[in-house]
């Protein structure tokens, strides 16, 4: 049996899905679509991808907090879903 670690494995897809852009200034823009307000801005792109993933930590303790409900988030290389 294989063991998941299902905050790890929500991070990790939740990340694969990340949207970033390079901005007119050089700087590096990233967000989840599927994470409504998850957004970070880097002056590199190694930059923006480590504050998205803080950003999502966040987002997933203060929605842990509040009672929010999560999206599913599915990454198409997978056979599974992370609720």
């Amino acid at each position: 049996m294989q063991v998941r670690f299902v905050l790890t494995d929500y991070v990790k897809e939740a990340t694969a899905n990340a949207i970033y852009d390079k901005l007119k200034d050089g700087t590096f823009a990233g967000r989840i679509p599927l994470c409504k307000g998850v957004v970070a801005l880097g002056s590199t792109l190694r930059e923006c991808e480590d504050k998205l993933r803080s950003t999502l930590e966040d987002w997933i303790v203060v929605g842990l907090k509040l009672g929010h409900p999560f999206p599913i988030i599915t990454n198409p290389y997978h056979n599974f879903d992370i609720c």
